[in-house]
């Protein structure tokens, strides 16, 4: 586990760290942590157990598919209409989470033609700088901001940035679901696995009402194309036919800023896009029929309680 210390120092001194060296150390410490993790990552056996009272997926489908993209940057806003229509090409679905406050602005016109197509769009954190979550009361004075973009989005769902996550906080915001949190992954600033290849319920407290709580089931693109450099999607699909065997909830998320959709040659911090379409192209090949294509909010309603 990191010190909460060290990373709010990571943060800290970020913005003045070269890319060069913020990807060095993120590689450094995952080998490092790698062969100790074998255990647990890509595959932890305890997450499988299904949620008390469970009676499987609509339709009787085998297992459950959700796609999610991360929109982090610039970058990635300027390639989310063409992995939307790369998704859509290819008989899929998707949500795409939006940074509110960051290096780019959302236009109407770009949340209109996502709904006009049946998509989702969810928010994702505020400024996407690791200090929302820094403290309580951080993250309290961001509440308002917050929910202010989730009403004139219509978003039903929230993301945190870097996996920062506080699920009793969380409650303060207007949200259906939140998606800030994962099955199982070491790699992370903030390794707080949550053992479940399903979603959850959890319950309202003080600070506001219950939500569905969404993990992510394989591990981020960013994580295998970009700090471990993999050249293949094994990987994705070890993991993906074994969330099939248990009958889980196989929720992806990648990111347009990471993908290569041209002929240049591949920057630092991309992989080729061919890798999500060999992914998505598996899926249907090896599992046509079998599982419940679901958005996010789709996935939400499933699991509400009351």
């Amino acid at each position: 586990m990191i010190n909460s210390y060290f990373i709010d120092i990571f943060y800290t001194l970020k913005p003045f760290l070269p890319r060069k060296i913020q990807l060095f150390l993120r590689r450094k410490l995952l080998f490092n942590r790698l062969t100790s993790c074998e255990d647990i990552w890509p595959i932890d056996s305890r997450t499988a157990k299904p949620p008390e009272n469970w009676t499987g997926w609509p339709d009787n489908k085998k297992f459950a598919l959700v796609l999610t993209h991360d929109v982090d940057t610039k970058k990635g806003y300027d390639n989310a209409a063409t992995l939307m229509n790369l998704d859509q090409d290819m008989g899929f679905r998707s949500a795409f989470n939006f940074v509110p406050e960051r290096d780019y602005t959302l236009s109407p016109d770009l949340r209109q033609h996502f709904k006009n197509n049946d998509f989702e769009i969810g928010v994702h954190d505020l400024k996407h700088d690791g200090k929302l979550f820094k403290s309580k009361n951080t993250f309290t004075k961001g509440v308002e901001r917050i929910n202010s973009y989730l009403k004139e989005w219509d978003c039903k769902g929230f993301r945190s940035g870097a996996m920062h996550c506080n699920l009793e906080w969380i409650h303060q915001l207007h949200i259906e679901y939140d998606a800030s949190t994962f099955d199982t992954d070491p790699f992370e600033p903030k390794p707080e696995s949550r053992k479940t290849i399903f979603p959850f319920w959890v319950d309202p407290n003080a600070l506001g009402n219950g939500f569905v709580e969404l993990p992510y089931t394989l591990p981020q693109d960013f994580t295998l194309f970009v700090l471990m450099q993999e050249k293949s999607i094994a990987i994705w699909k070890e993991k993906l036919d074994w969330v099939v065997e248990q009958g889980g909830m196989a929720l992806i998320l990648t990111h347009p800023d990471y993908m290569n959709f041209g002929e240049n040659a591949l920057g630092q911090e991309e992989y080729p896009v061919h890798f999500y379409i060999e992914l998505l192209e598996y899926i249907r090949s090896e599992y046509e029929g079998e599982f419940w294509h679901a958005l996010p909010r789709e996935m939400a309603k499933f699991c509400k309680k009351g």
